[in-house]
Parts: C-alpha cells; structure tokens; sequence
C-alpha cells in the first residue's frame, strides 16, 4: 500500500491573493484603477518612467495592480487554482521566490519588446507572474511523465493557446509580458524543481 501524506496548505499563494484584492480595493477607495494615469502615478510599468527615470520599483508594484474588478478576478481565479500546485511542489519559500522572479522578469522581458519596437504602454497585472506559474508547471508536468495530480501538458498547452489567441486578438493586453512569465517561469522551475525520490522509481506490492 501507498503512504499517504496530506499535503501543506498553499500559504504563500493565498496571501499573494489576499495582497492582490486588498491593494485593489484601496486604489478603488481613493481613485479608479481603470484610469491610465491614476495607475501610473500609483506604480503601474511605463517604460520611459522604469529605463530613463530608474523607477525600478515599478517592476514589482506593477504585479499588484490591477485595471478594474473583471481584471483582478480573473487573474485570482488562476492564481487560485494553479498557483496552488506550484507552491505545493515548490515549498513555501521557494514559490515566494519563484512568482516574485518571474512577474519580474515578465516586465522586464515586455519593456525591452516594447522599447524594440519604438513604443511605450502603461501596463499592470499579475498575469506574467501568473504565467510563470503556468511556465513552470509546464516543466513539473513534463517531468513527472505528463500528469500532475489530474494536470496534463495537453490542458496547460489549450490555456496557454487560447488565452494568447485572446490576448493577440484583443486590445490593451501586455502579451509580451504573458509570454516572458512563460518563458521565466519555465526556467526557473528547472533550476528550483526536483522531483520527490518516490516519484522517480514509485512501485507497490501486494
């Protein structure tokens, strides 16, 4: 017979979310989250303010604002579900770090796009952290021989496909910031993930 170990709960990935609603819910006390300036001036990525100014904080505080409720709840309700699973084949500290890096470098990855292309946006979400997430358990699936606890490649491949159809047919949607979580989070994973010893070599007798 298997053992059977109760997993911990998702702490980190619940108070990520609970920072996410709380900051949302100041911003729309003292203003209105889909204003494009409201949000600027409150940390949202500008490229011009980041690169030319040295506002790197907005890297980070950018993941943490959201435009409007439909935005936020969206975002959570993936978090919520996918950021679980991460956080439970992490550990705590690890996905603390993992989601930080990777929303990080999401923006970073979107602005250096951007600046390529000789625009500047105003963007804010935690989706390229989100993306990460799903990057990352891309790798954690593909390794555990393409099944995690119910989790395939094929339902994180139709995700990632359909979401980024909707962001590239859509308007005000930061897809290079989706992209850059999914390519960070897929590299962090290989360099924070190991596979448990049992699942390597797994076999029961009767």
């Amino acid at each position: 017979m298997g053992a059977y170990r109760e997993r911990d709960k998702a702490y980190v990935n619940i108070a990520l979310i609970a920072v996410n609603v709380m900051v949302f819910l100041l911003f729309e006390l003292i203003g209105d989250t889909e204003d494009t300036m409201f949000m600027m001036k409150h940390g949202a990525v500008y490229e011009p303010l980041v690169v030319m100014r040295g506002e790197y904080y907005r890297l980070l505080t950018s993941m943490f604002l959201h435009f409007g409720a439909s935005h936020l709840m969206n975002n959570m309700l993936v978090l919520f579900v996918l950021g679980e699973r991460m956080e439970q084949v992490l550990g705590h500290v690890k996905y603390f770090f993992f989601y930080m890096a990777s929303g990080i470098f999401a923006n970073i990855i979107s602005i250096v796009v951007h600046m390529e292309k000789g625009y500047a946006a105003v963007s804010a979400g935690a989706s390229g952290a989100i993306f990460g997430v799903v990057g990352g358990l891309v790798y954690v699936v593909a390794v555990n021989h393409g099944q995690l606890d119910g989790l395939t490649n094929r339902q994180l491949g139709f995700m990632i496909l359909l979401t980024l159809y909707h962001g590239f047919t859509a308007t005000g949607i930061d897809n290079w910031a989706h992209i850059g979580g999914l390519i960070s989070g897929f590299i962090l994973s290989i360099l924070l993930y190991r596979r448990p010893r049992a699942a390597r070599g797994f076999y029961m007798e009767e």
